[in-house]
């Protein structure tokens, strides 16, 4: 199929199947004139213009037209309105694999739950093509999760799994590390805010997982209730981790202690470089802790972020004084702290000198009166390690606003999850 007339497959198959024509979606496939690696823009969250959102239809017709256009190896369908019914045809178009090229799909918030997940799972079964699959926002809960999960066993072409806000529990949290422990294809995995993680068991499991794996560059594990004690646990196995580079731990409960072990594992540690804190409460003494370890010559972290966790003066300084010390670290981020005047004076000077780009920071300085204050700016901690380039297409067309050693005997399977409390 020649990109050119795209469109015109997709108003055939409407007419061939009475199928009413998405305009939004016909608008951007009449935009398509590239040749190869086109990612299709279709969110329904535009800001500017009401939009068509997606339902499982107009799934069905964008899943016949593509069937055979290798140029089309992006698909993003984020915030509309595509059930488990829709997810079926997207399966079948996975396993097309001698006509369709896909390797990125994104279905973040639309109204996915478990057999829309188990559909996926038996699709990537048997896909080697798709590198990342985002399914955040979708409620496909702790028994959907352990498809997912136990489909890592088996696929060895996946990169990129994102399964934040997706009712995920203990179980599923604990199966995604057993798996990981011999998934050697994997480098990014989100499972922010699971919502029944009453106990800290899935951070000895990440920590025995993050101790033999080979692959993980990326970790998010926000939301996820951690005290200092699974904190503890965590760094443990991090220690004698060398490939994570992005550590998101932000909105915890970790407090000046375990950020106490964190900084200890940071000294022996030579390969994390970007590490997310934001919203937890470690304190002057926790923000001491880490300007030691960052203070270290073989600490290798260059983004931090640090934000509102309640950190004053002395521990505020002692991170602007080590990044003049270690000049790695070149991203800060300290908005929704006690920012005395002291503290706006270093960060004034840091900005001032170019120690701190004033895109690599959340925060700007005036002078009133003499006096030296901070104000917010819209920067933030990027949200992704672009790990590998072929996970995002070279075009993407947008009309939205938004442009080791490998255990034996752990073969996992959903319905024996129980064994794993």
């Amino acid at each position: 199929m020649a990109s050119e007339n795209i469109s015109d497959f997709y108003a055939a198959e409407c007419e061939e199947h009475q199928i009413q024509i998405n305009t939004h979606v016909l608008q951007v496939l009449q935009k398509t004139s590239i040749t190869r690696n086109v990612t299709l823009k279709l969110s329904g969250n535009d800001r500017l213009r009401h939009v068509q959102r997606l339902d499982d239809v107009d799934v069905f017709a964008l899943s016949k037209c593509l069937r055979y256009n290798k140029c089309v190896t992006g698909l993003d369908f984020r915030y509309n309105n595509i059930t488990d019914e829709g997810v079926r045809h997207l399966a079948d178009l996975l396993l097309q694999e001698d006509s369709s090229n896909l390797k990125s799909l994104d279905l973040m918030f639309n109204d996915i739950q478990t057999d829309g997940a188990e559909v996926l799972t038996k699709s990537l079964q048997c896909n080697s093509t798709l590198l990342s699959l985002g399914l955040s926002g979708n409620k496909i809960g702790n028994r959907g999760a352990m498809h997912l999960a136990s489909m890592l066993q088996v696929n060895n072409s996946l990169k990129k799994l994102e399964l934040a806000d997706c009712d995920l529990a203990t179980q599923s949290v604990i199966a995604f590390a057993i798996v990981l422990k011999s998934n050697k294809s994997l480098i990014s995995l989100d499972i922010t805010r699971p919502v029944c993680v009453c106990q800290e068991e899935w951070a000895v499991h990440f920590s025995e997982m993050l101790a033999v794996n080979s692959s993980l560059v990326e970790l998010h594990l926000g939301k996820m209730g951690m005290t200092d004690a699974g904190m503890e646990r965590l760094t443990e196995g991090l220690r004698l981790n060398h490939n994570l580079r992005y550590l998101d731990l932000r909105c915890n409960r970790v407090t000046r202690d375990g950020v106490r072990h964190l900084a200890k594992m940071l000294k022996l540690n030579p390969t994390l470089e970007i590490i997310d804190l934001s919203y937890n409460r470690i304190e002057d003494e926790g923000a001491s802790h880490l300007s030691e370890a960052i203070a270290q010559r073989s600490c290798v972290l260059r983004e931090l972020s640090v934000t509102s966790n309640n950190i004053g003066k002395e521990g505020l300084l002692s991170l602007a004084q080590a990044m003049m010390v270690n000049t790695t670290l070149n991203h800060i981020y300290i908005w929704g702290n006690h920012l005395e005047e002291p503290v706006c004076q270093a960060f004034r000077e840091l900005i001032s000198t170019g120690r701190l780009p004033p895109d690599q920071t959340d925060v700007s300085a005036y002078q009133v009166d003499s006096r030296v204050f901070l104000v917010e700016v819209c920067n933030s901690l990027r949200r992704t390690y672009e790990t590998d380039t072929s996970l995002t297409s070279n075009t993407e067309l947008d009309l939205s606003t938004e442009n080791t050693v490998s255990p034996e005997g752990e073969h996992l399977d959903w319905r024996q999850s129980i064994t794993l409390l």
